[in-house]
């Protein structure tokens, strides 16, 4: 799995970025997680733009290590980039992916053009340059909120609310949820709610100077420690397929074929940009086993956190996948994951150890949630399923 022989540079990264700071908390209900975006803040568009700055220097610069071959380092070609984000409800995961765009290719006036008639024409904000960026909304496809209107997940929680580990962390945390409720402008404070706990008080640590002032620090440390406790739990599994983990499984074919395409010689992207919540993080690194060799990588990834799979070739010919995550605006360096406990993995054992858990379409994410009518899935007939009726030899 490890190559240490690599090709000067990269051949293309697949990114996943989070979302920049919010200027509304976030409510998700306990029992299925459902919930609307919120709206991006002003620092949430600072932290994304120094990410995209960050991502310039790591893979647009041609002194960088990293540098991925025959990129554009000025004038955005928008062939070489693909880019999507969750544009369900507000704007914070899709204008997060705008913002960081802007710090990946900033304005310059050198994508001025020359008319026909000799007129250069130089686009608006001294050389802004617009990247196309793919917005998924809700009722489209589940592909980046898969965990939504999932049946099978609402099990899953249901199981956990009721389960010993959630049972155990209550009585653990009930000094601090005791401690922090006259804060809380009559949030429920029960364990289960501690994602709606932490939010709150992070979102009015935040931009509440009221509460900034008298808000204890360590009530703050504590509230993120539960949120990581509970949201580690919620978004894994004890099996790769296992449908706690369903937020990086609809995840993974864009992400493989992305992978795959750029190791075809007519292939021009050279960065696919994913923008996102925090969710996948916790399953991705829990998939790959990340978190047995970085255990501190566990929980809710900061604002602005990037994971990058950076593709190479060996001079042996061999294409090799390696995992780098930085940790939001305060970490000001990508860090090595491991794949399974090694520093680097081959496209195609990437593909073989994680295929078996893929949710690759619309009518496969239905049967994987048992759902057979929000969401898209009313338009599949299920009497043809060969799974739920056996004697069909039709399929979908």
């Amino acid at each position: 799995m490890v190559n240490a022989s690599t090709s000067a540079g990269l051949i293309g990264v697949v990114l996943l970025a989070r979302h920049g700071d919010r200027t509304s908390t976030l409510y998700q209900d306990p029992a299925t997680y459902n919930s609307t975006q919120g709206y991006l803040s002003a620092l949430g568009a600072e932290q994304e733009y120094e990410l995209g700055q960050f991502l310039r220097n790591t893979y647009l610069n041609p002194g960088s290590p990293s540098y991925i071959q025959g990129a554009n380092t000025d004038v955005v070609d928008v062939d070489q980039l693909y880019v999507r984000a969750d544009a369900g409800g507000g704007n914070v995961i899709l204008d997060s992916a705008y913002a960081l765009l802007q710090g990946l290719y900033p304005p310059t006036k050198s994508s001025a053009i020359t008319l026909a008639n000799g007129k250069v024409a130089t686009p608006p904000l001294d050389g802004y340059q617009y990247v196309p960026v793919e917005s998924l909304e809700f009722w489209q496809a589940p592909a980046l909120t898969s965990w939504m209107d999932c049946e099978y997940f609402d099990l899953h929680l249901s199981r956990l609310n009721s389960g010993v580990v959630f049972k155990d962390l209550t009585a653990t945390a009930a000094p601090f949820l005791q401690a922090v409720t006259p804060y809380l402008n009559g949030l429920n404070n029960s364990f289960l709610n501690m994602w709606n706990i932490y939010d709150y008080i992070n979102v009015q640590y935040t931009h509440n100077k009221t509460f900034y002032e008298n808000f204890p620090v360590t009530l703050l440390e504590q509230a993120r420690y539960f949120a990581n406790q509970h949201e580690q739990n919620v978004f894994t599994d004890s099996v790769i397929n296992g449908v706690g983990q369903i937020a990086i499984r609809t995840l993974w074919p864009e992400m493989l074929w992305s992978l795959g395409n750029m190791t075809l010689p007519s292939n021009k992207v050279k960065i696919a940009l994913t923008e996102v919540d925090y969710k996948p993080f916790i399953s991705l690194f829990n998939v790959t086993n990340a978190t047995v060799t970085n255990p501190n990588i566990s929980g809710i990834a900061d604002y602005a956190s990037v994971v990058a799979l950076e593709l190479s070739q060996d001079s042996q010919g061999q294409y090799n996948v390696a995992m780098k995550f930085k940790n939001g605006t305060n970490d000001n360096q990508f860090h090595a994951l491991k794949f399974w406990g090694s520093d680097s993995i081959t496209l195609d054992n990437l593909i073989h150890a994680i295929d078996s858990s893929t949710i690759n379409s619309t009518v496969n994410w239905c049967f994987s949630c048992n759902q057979t009518v929000l969401r898209g899935c009313s338009v599949f007939n299920y009497s043809n399923d060969p799974f739920l009726n056996p004697t069909s030899a039709t399929g979908y």
